[in-house]
């Protein structure tokens, strides 16, 4: 079968071996894809993989040979999946390779917003510690995450994990999600009381037409001004003027964020310029290991699709 991956250099930069995904068929590899490039690339295409590239209703239309979409991540926004479902096209995703390397990008966030690593070896190398008249020094407050109250919106695997982490370095969990279901160490709590009552909230909720920007200024706006926002789900769950505003009035102490509104973001975002915001680009999913979860769960998917019995299908 003939198979087009139109944006492979997400998932391979040249550190995986494509050779599992090459023995499915003939691959067509392109490192990344402009929309008006589409059509033309995935035109004799019967499989396409996708990672970012958006497959819309208007574009599918114009793929006459298109049986299988295979999504190399978990969200599937990307694909108009009521188009595809139309027109018989199988959908799918691949969901839990990310989760310890998630959960562990969100702690790095959180704890060098609780000690500034970065900032301090910095001022070591600049020399401030060679001239310094005592033996230790610090630029910033330094915080003890032992006795805080750590509140996760959503608390699927990455949820789970990361609220796991906090327990072990001696932090209470609150947890807000849909359905609740009884958890040792857990206490749920509808949104309000969770924002309120966390010195640390990290969110690790789907972004859906229903949450988008739920985190506004009126919620922000009940956090402590002692109190962390870490965001390694999706940047469209904040309202980013809001939690700029925010952070440079004090009204929390901090942020912690992975994913933005639009990505790459452009020079206009407020986040950028805001006060003790630390942003990474979309990195909480793509540890080495991860991608190698990664690629052999979209050889898998793709296999039982060939069997005709497709797993992970979202459409």
């Amino acid at each position: 079968m003939h198979i087009v991956y139109l944006d492979a250099h997400t998932l391979n930069p040249g550190d995986l071996d494509w050779v599992p995904l090459m023995a499915l068929g003939e691959v067509t590899f392109y490192d990344r894809t402009s929309p008006d490039e589409i059509v033309e690339r995935a035109k004799n295409a019967e499989i396409l993989l996708v990672n970012k590239v958006k497959l819309s209703r208007e574009t599918m239309a114009q793929l006459p040979h298109l049986q299988y979409v295979g999504i190399t991540a978990t969200g599937y926004d990307i694909v108009d999946v009521a188009a595809a479902r139309e027109r018989g096209i199988v959908v799918t995703n691949v969901r839990g390779y990310g989760s310890d390397s998630v959960a562990q990008l969100t702690f790095a966030l959180l704890l060098e917003l609780a000690l500034q690593v970065g900032r301090h070896n910095q001022s070591v190398h600049a020399g401030d510690w060679e001239r310094s008249p005592d033996f230790c020094y610090w630029q910033s407050p330094l915080i003890e995450l032992a006795g805080k109250t750590l509140g996760l919106v959503g608390y699927g695997d990455i949820g789970r994990k990361v609220g796991d982490i906090g327990r072990a370095m001696g932090m209470s969990v609150l947890a807000h999600k849909r359905y609740t279901d009884p958890t040792p160490g857990v206490r749920f709590v509808d949104l309000p009381t969770l924002f309120a009552e966390s010195d640390v909230v990290s969110l690790h909720c789907p972004m859906t037409p229903e949450n988008r920007a739920f985190v506004n200024r009126d919620l922000l706006a009940t956090m402590k001004p002692t109190s962390f926002l870490i965001n390694t789900s999706r940047g469209g769950l904040i309202q980013e003027a809001d939690l700029a505003d925010a952070l440079n009035k004090g009204v929390l102490a901090g942020a912690g964020i992975d994913v933005l509104s639009t990505e790459p973001p452009t020079n206009a975002n407020p986040l950028l310029n805001a006060r003790n915001c630390i942003i990474t680009p979309h990195i909480a999913w793509a540890s080495f290991e991860a991608r190698g979860r990664l690629l052999a769960a979209v050889v898998e998917n793709f296999k039982a699709f060939q069997r005709g019995e497709a797993i992970n299908v979202v459409s």
